[in-house]
């Protein structure tokens, strides 16, 4: 395709920019959207978090000829991680966690570390919390990764039926 062809730091810098927009979308409550988008918002939001950056990524980078999947495009997806798992750090430190259904934004985890009350955050649970997410964003990107590259390459297409009648999918 036409526009699919970035280069490798572009493809990244857009992947981090999807998940900047999801990361910042999930600080919103769920409350404030009205109707059906009560439900509908927050997934589209999971959707730029975890499911859109490594796929765009990788699908917009391609390659002068067929090649198999490099070195680079291993470490594209634990990169692209990385740097999320950075962003996320920050605006969790400086905007807030991101929200569940039925939560209310309690304000930012340096704020909510030092609170007494209900809104106290303690800093093992901060730290669980951070953790999780990046044990999720390093194994979901660069398994996202890899399948976006090998679907885009021809390597998943198979030929069935045996017999004289052959389809390629």
């Amino acid at each position: 395709m036409l526009f699919n062809k970035v280069s490798y730091r572009r493809g990244i810098i857009e992947g981090v920019i999807i998940y900047a927009i999801g990361r910042l979308g999930a600080l919103i409550t769920p409350a404030f959207f009205p109707d059906w988008t009560f439900v509908a918002v927050p997934l589209l939001f999971l959707v730029f978090q975890y499911i859109l950056p490594p796929v765009w990524a990788a699908r917009r980078m391609t390659s002068k000829k067929r090649e198999r999947i490099n070195k680079r495009f291993w470490l594209l997806g634990p990169r692209i991680a990385a740097i999320c798992f950075g962003l996320d750090v920050v605006i969790s430190l400086f905007c807030g966690l991101p929200l569940t259904m039925f939560e209310v934004q309690q304000g930012p985890a340096v704020l909510r570390l030092f609170a007494r009350g209900a809104s106290h955050l303690t800093l093992s649970g901060y730290v669980l919390y951070e953790l999780r997410t990046a044990v999720f964003l390093f194994v979901f990107y660069t398994i996202a990764v890899v399948c976006t590259r090998l679907a885009g390459g021809g390597f998943l297409r198979f030929t069935m039926p045996a017999g004289g009648n052959r389809v390629t999918l």
